[in-house]
């Protein structure tokens, strides 16, 4: 209790205190500071001092005395040890109220001791103590600085140690880790993953046995506490917290719940679905079963908000919306998903008749998206999930995903175009579109569905009618600068890369089906020219094969209707990429030892062996595109001859068991030979010279045969 000297009078000045901070300013010695900054901390404690006073206190004192109270081992005759370091405390608690105050040198440098107060065992003498630390770290993390320092000086660690041992505060300490992690986790997870993973242990452990709505508490923390790295499933205390957390999930989801209780669960579920997709779950039954639940209770959530006519009704459900599509997406991909499969085929007939309906419910709400809108993350989260069904399903609502093609068109091209702001909902998020050039890149996700959607008539029709591939072809571009931003040289592999592989399958798509709008629309000779220049650039770095096999083809295909272009006629870039065509095709296949004789085999190189899956069929493209455009650009036979690919070519077919060549790649060189023989004397002088005639007859290459035999 504050004494009856220190009260205020009627004006609301504190006389004593007044004449406290005199003294303290005019002490002559320690017994007369020590006597009057008892009565200051008392009043300080007693909750007297307003912020006027507290500056006037700070300007009688600086941080000098604190700094010696904590400093000092020695307490005053008949005084608890601590008593010095309490009243230090209590004056920097004081001063922490005062933001400035807060974030100054002199408080960040008290981390340390902070830290050491909060580890250090508690006796009740000293429970003020540990208020006044709560009170300086909560003040600290609202400063700017504060955060960081407070990682760096390993308050994380002290604040976990704090919550994991029960000590006195730690509700406060789990308070202060949730703002910590709220504004540097990954940097929390770097420096202190041990102490973070005890905490979880912890409050999982807490999970898994509570019976009450404590249970429904923790699913709102819990999702603070999962790391998207290090994954939790690579150690061993992680793993047991998952299995706890699966288990405690299970209990809740398979009970009847209200709304309030069923909405945390699925955050949470979704939170450690972005963290480790579906290695939560364990195999065998009832990891199936719960896995189709959760899926289910998602889709379920997903048409009750979605189909609610009521505006203000689904405002307040896009949080747990949002954490719906997270599991519903991992739904998908169990339903694809043919090795070790969570799910039998019967639950992923089933589940995907529930999705179908939550996605029939998802372009319902799409379709009522006013302009205003359209910033809203919400918008975006339900336009990315949407992408992801028609990137696997393309059968089903075929109808009603072609009549929200233009709207999907004019989104992906307004936040294209604007860049939108990178706003995102709260925990959980999705999955972060960071290195793809735009805050919010829906084109990214609608990609894979365009893809499949541009190899049919009707919605090939509507996604031309509505710009589409002009859009396309810009964004090509801007993710080419993307990749090659860094250090002019394509980056390992991104989401930009991945965007770049699929729009070449959407142009490859249309090269095929519409030339004409090729040939006419003049974004496709800017797409053009960037194919020619990227190429060369591209095929040294062996890790981007992928989307150089998907460059050179297109850029042949292209080739063949732009060939009367401007940018084809004999420049230096068309001479570079038609040269890096060629080593791209001409580099595919080897003699190697055969394993079944003694003689040798033709075989995909080594380098594009990990790859042929994704590669392979491009390849034969872009065979049959070179054959296409060898009768059109005169030049480019001297390009193959300057390549030495001719030579090469007749060594393979010399050296190799005419058996290990099939069918498929015999025709794929006898079409090019045929077209370079036909084009260019010196071609044709070459291959005879290599025994052409006779490996033609060899492999049963009668159109070379024939060519060859022609005067």
């Amino acid at each position: 209790p504050t004494s009856p000297a220190m009260a205020s009078d009627s004006g609301g000045r504190n006389p004593a205190l007044e004449r406290c901070l005199v003294v303290l300013r005019e002490a002559r010695n320690d017994s007369e500071q020590f006597a009057a900054l008892l009565l200051v901390t008392k009043a300080v404690k007693a909750g007297e001092v307003d912020a006027k006073t507290r500056r006037q206190i700070f300007n009688a004192i600086g941080f000098t005395f604190p700094n010696r109270l904590l400093a000092s081992r020695q307490p005053p005759a008949g005084c608890p040890e601590h008593t010095f370091r309490a009243l230090g405390l209590t004056l920097l608690a004081c001063f922490c109220t005062d933001p400035e105050l807060a974030g100054h040198s002199q408080i960040l440098n008290k981390i340390p001791t902070f830290n050491d107060i909060l580890v250090s065992p508690c006796n009740p003498d000293n429970t003020s103590m540990i208020d006044d630390v709560y009170q300086c770290l909560s003040a600290v993390v609202a400063t700017a600085r504060g955060p960081r320092e407070l990682v760096t000086k390993g308050t994380v660690s002290a604040l976990c140690q704090a919550y994991v041992n029960c000590s006195y505060g730690s509700d406060r300490a789990l308070t202060l880790l949730l703002g910590l992690l709220a504004i540097a986790e990954a940097k929390c997870w770097q420096r202190d993953a041990p102490h973070l993973l005890a905490v979880l242990s912890k409050l999982s452990d807490d999970f898994l046995e509570a019976e009450d709505m404590t249970k429904f508490e923790l699913c709102k923390v819990l999702p603070h506490f999962i790391p998207l790295s290090p994954p939790l499933t690579q150690d061993s205390q992680g793993s047991v917290c998952l299995h706890r957390l699966y288990e405690g999930l299970a209990n809740i989801l398979g009970s009847k719940l209200s709304q309030s209780q069923r909405d945390p669960a699925l955050k949470l579920a979704a939170c450690l679905v972005q963290a480790c997709g579906s290695e939560w779950i364990p195999a065998g039954s009832a990891g199936s079963k719960f896995l189709a639940l959760l899926v289910n209770l998602a889709c379920v959530e997903v048409r009750l908000t979605l189909e609610e006519p009521d505006p203000l009704e689904v405002e307040g459900k896009k949080e747990v919306v949002t954490a719906c599509y997270v599991l519903i997406e991992m739904g998908i991909q169990e339903c694809l998903r043919e090795e070790k499969p969570l799910l039998e085929e019967v639950q992923k007939m089933q589940l995907v008749r529930i999705m179908e309906e939550a996605f029939g419910a998802v372009i319902f709400y799409l379709r009522r998206i006013k302009q205003e809108e359209l910033q809203d993350p919400f918008t975006f989260a339900s336009v990315r999930i949407l992408g992801a069904w028609m990137a696997e399903e393309t059968s089903s609502l075929k109808q009603e995903i072609c009549e929200l093609l233009p709207f999907l068109v004019h989104y992906a091209k307004k936040l294209f175009k604007e860049g939108s702001p990178a706003v995102s909902l709260p925990q959980p998020e999705l999955v972060s579109t960071e290195g793809s050039g735009v805050p919010q890149d829906a084109l990214r996700f609608l990609l894979p569905g365009f893809c499949h959607l541009t190899a049919e008539d009707r919605p090939r029709d509507i996604l031309i009618s509505e710009g589409a591939p002009a859009l396309l072809c810009e964004y090509f571009l801007h993710q080419w600068e993307v990749l090659t931003s860094k250090s002019g040289s394509p980056t390992p592999l991104t989401n930009a890369e991945m965007s770049l592989q699929t729009a070449c399958g959407i142009f490859l798509n249309l090269v095929v089906t519409a030339p004409d709008l090729v040939r006419r629309d003049k974004a496709f000779l800017s797409l053009m020219d960037t194919l020619l220049k990227s190429l060369p650039l591209l095929l040294p770095h062996k890790d981007h094969l992928v989307l150089a096999a998907n460059i050179a083809t297109l850029g042949l295909m292209m080739a063949r209707i732009l060939a009367s272009s401007a940018v084809l006629q004999s420049t230096q870039s068309a001479k570079e990429f038609f040269g890096a065509a060629i080593r791209f095709l001409s580099q595919a296949h080897t003699a190697r030892a055969d394993p079944g004789s003694d003689g040798l085999a033709a075989a995909v190189s080594p380098a594009y062996a990990s790859a042929w899956a994704d590669v392979g069929e491009l390849w034969f493209l872009g065979m049959q595109a070179l054959a296409g455009c060898v009768p059109l650009f005169p030049w480019l036979p001297q390009a193959v001859l300057q390549a030495r690919w001719l030579e090469g070519l007749s060594e393979l077919l010399s050296r190799v068991a005419p058996a290990s060549v099939d069918f498929e790649l015999i025709a794929a060189f006898q079409g090019v030979l045929v077209e370079l023989a036909r084009a260019s004397k010196p071609c044709r002088d070459v291959i005879l010279s290599h025994h052409g005639g006779e490996w033609a007859n060899l492999y049963g290459m009668a159109a070379l045969e024939q060519c060859l035999s022609e005067q």
